[in-house]
């Protein structure tokens, strides 16, 4: 990895040595499996084809200024994919099992690990796919979890700074009580379109409404919105938003600094009342916006108005990296270490 250039990598995927897997076979889980091959031999007739049994989670390594590897709060992936799973009905994988693969797969690509100073980190893949084969519209009942990793830099080519994004109302991302709450596949394929028809006019991504009145602000694209209004952090709550383990965090943060916490619905009129807002997730941290189009009613919002990120977004999102990092006290404990 000596001709890596750490500082410019992009959010993609790299190759790396091994990765981990663990079958289920008739409800019952095996022993994990090293893996050096990048692909999966399954049934055509696997019903994470057919049927939309997969579940997929995000989370990150970093390597610390003291050399030490931290990873970020691990076990709530871990609970979340377990929701997904009885959502979808597959078999969970338990705890254990989830963090012995995840310390496993860093520990076996520790050369991949990015250095410290390079705003650069591990990015951390669990994946479970029904394997079983069904024609019939039934849980399969055979599973694989698989855990891979690559180094990656920030989600978006701006990094930490102000973007625009385009509300969107001639799509769904996902259905009030359908599978919004739970991390598939699915919800991301839905968002596709959406985002491309945003790319193409020059926004980063896309601000999703909620699917039954178009009233209230939902997801924004692949990641949970925030607002910040005086000393307030705000936002959405929805039968169909994923919880996001980032805003989570955030929202304590926030609470430590004095500032008051509201998860609530959120109505788009309220966007011109934000004094900044911003789209939070593993991937990207916080991703601060300047500006929010809804070209159906020719209105925009505009936040940033000095082109920098606003103070508050600035302040958590270099209070939530420095625990990352290891360069502020976890006082949370938030953080498991590689040894």
């Amino acid at each position: 990895m000596e001709n890596t250039d750490w500082k410019h990598l992009p959010f993609a995927y790299m190759k790396t040595d091994y990765n981990v897997r663990c079958y289920c076979r008739n409800g019952q889980w095996g022993e994990l499996e090293i893996c050096s091959s990048a692909y999966i031999n399954m049934h055509m007739a696997a019903t994470c084809l057919h049927y939309g049994q997969e579940a997929f989670e995000g989370l990150k390594a970093f390597c610390g200024k003291d050399g030490r590897i931290r990873v970020f709060r691990w076990r709530e992936n871990a609970k979340r994919m377990y929701n997904t799973a009885i959502g979808i009905k597959m078999v969970p994988v338990p705890e254990e099992i989830f963090g012995q693969a995840v310390f496993s797969v860093i520990r076996l690509n520790k050369r991949f690990i990015p250095p410290y100073g390079h705003g650069a980190s591990l990015y951390i893949r669990p994946l479970l796919i029904g394997t079983g084969a069904e024609v019939g519209v039934k849980p399969a009942k055979d599973y694989l979890f698989v855990v891979f990793v690559t180094p990656v830099g920030p989600y978006f080519k701006e990094g930490f700074k102000p973007v625009d994004v385009m509300i969107c109302r001639s799509h769904d991302r996902a259905a009030p009580l359908g599978t919004g709450a739970i991390k598939v596949g699915g919800n991301y394929a839905a968002s596709l379109t959406s985002l491309e028809i945003a790319n193409k006019k020059g926004y980063s991504t896309t601000l999703y409404l909620d699917a039954k009145e178009k009233k209230y602000i939902d997801e924004a694209g692949p990641a949970n919105f925030f607002g910040i209004k005086k000393n307030m952090y705000i936002t959405p709550e929805s039968k169909s938003i994923l919880p996001s383990i980032t805003n989570m965090s955030l929202m304590d943060l926030a609470r430590k600094e004095g500032m008051t916490v509201e998860k609530r619905p959120v109505p788009v009129d309220e966007l011109n009342t934000f004094d900044e807002v911003g789209a939070c997730g593993t991937a990207a941290v916080i991703t601060p916006i300047r500006k929010i189009v809804d070209p159906d009613l020719n209105v925009f919002y505009e936040y940033c108005k000095d082109g920098h990120p606003g103070p508050v977004s600035t302040r958590l999102y270099k209070r939530l990296t420095a625990i990352q990092y290891g360069d502020e006290e976890d006082q949370f404990h938030w953080i498991d270490y590689i040894e």
